[in-house]
């Protein structure tokens, strides 16, 4: 197994730094007018000037610096958020932080004092809005530890992972957490690109729901949909047409409501599921609203499961 102990040597010469010729020691001679041969008084300048820079690099001394550090560790695992009050990542706009906290800076700030590291950087397999939950499975994540100056055992990794699942607040909790090599890095991303997700959502219709309604919907079989970018994002996303497979669909009534149900769905990654219920306008083209020809719109969201076999 390679060492993620590395060493860097860095070397500084704080001397000054002159243009001297190369052949300024060849003393170079010409012919007068008279005919006679004498030693140009540039040459011989240029001689002294380096010299007497030669004796100041003697006289200053260099210098040689030893840093040895730790190239990144990883650590990884799932983590299922409660809160709908949570970005997966610090959220600041205009100096003004949104939510009242983050995925990221939850498991960073308890996982990297076990490794007395430098710092550490977030990643996740993909993300979810602020307002939605991530229950069931979890979603995969790792946590880059960089310059970390010890690796916990994995008795005490596994009293972070019941540290962190104690806390007060219960807005996170982790799971199958363990240090990882570069392997999970790759894992992840190869994971990420093929990974299905499933979803719970709460839904409204302007109309009352009906038994048709209820075929329509589970009778869609990795149905195929083109979502441009949505209108929410389209201030820092480019706008673009995406195709995208809803795996299957169906709908769960609710006991003494005609208008809200719960559709479980299972999707390709990247889909939109808000611009796929109340159709964005139109930009989500077949969406639920187009189905069941009437106005839908989403009250609320969770990922109930990640499908990857990483972690």
């Amino acid at each position: 197994m390679e060492s993620t102990f590395r060493i860097r040597l860095s070397y500084s010469d704080s001397s000054r730094k002159q243009n001297v010729e190369r052949n300024v020691c060849n003393k170079r001679r010409k012919s007068d007018s008279a005919g006679t041969r004498t030693t140009s008084l540039k040459s011989q300048e240029n001689y002294f000037d380096y010299v007497n820079n030669m004796k100041e690099k003697v006289i200053q001394p260099c210098q040689l610096t030893f840093e040895c550090y730790r190239s990144s560790i990883y650590i990884g695992g799932r983590y299922l958020k409660y809160s709908r009050n949570v970005s997966q990542t610090r959220w600041v706009i205009d100096d003004e932080r949104v939510g009242e906290a983050s995925v990221e800076e939850i498991l960073g700030g308890s996982i990297l004092p076990c490794f007395q590291g430098d710092g550490y950087k977030f990643h996740a397999a993909g993300r979810e809005d602020i307002d939605v939950r991530m229950l069931g499975t979890g979603r995969p994540f790792l946590i880059e530890i960089q310059n970390a100056r010890q690796v916990p055992s994995k008795d005490i990794i596994k009293d972070m992972e019941i540290k962190i699942n104690s806390m007060e607040n219960q807005l996170v909790k982790v799971k199958n957490l363990d240090v990882l090599g570069n392997q999970g890095w790759a894992m992840m991303r190869e994971g990420e690109a093929e990974k299905q997700k499933q979803y719970s959502a709460l839904v409204w219709i302007s109309r009352d729901l009906n038994n048709e309604d209820l075929q329509t919907i589970s009778s869609a079989k990795d149905m195929k949909i083109i979502q441009k970018t949505p209108i929410r994002v389209l201030h820092r996303r480019s706008p673009l047409e995406r195709e995208r497979i809803i795996h299957w669909m169906k709908l769960e009534k609710i006991l003494g409501s005609s208008q809200y149900f719960l559709l479980h769905l299972c999707t390709q990654a990247g889909t939109y599921i808000k611009e796929f219920v109340h159709g964005d306008l139109g930009r989500t083209q077949p969406s639920i609203g187009s189905m069941l020809g009437c106005r839908a719109e989403i009250l609320q969201l969770d990922v109930t499961d990640v499908k990857m076999d990483c972690f």
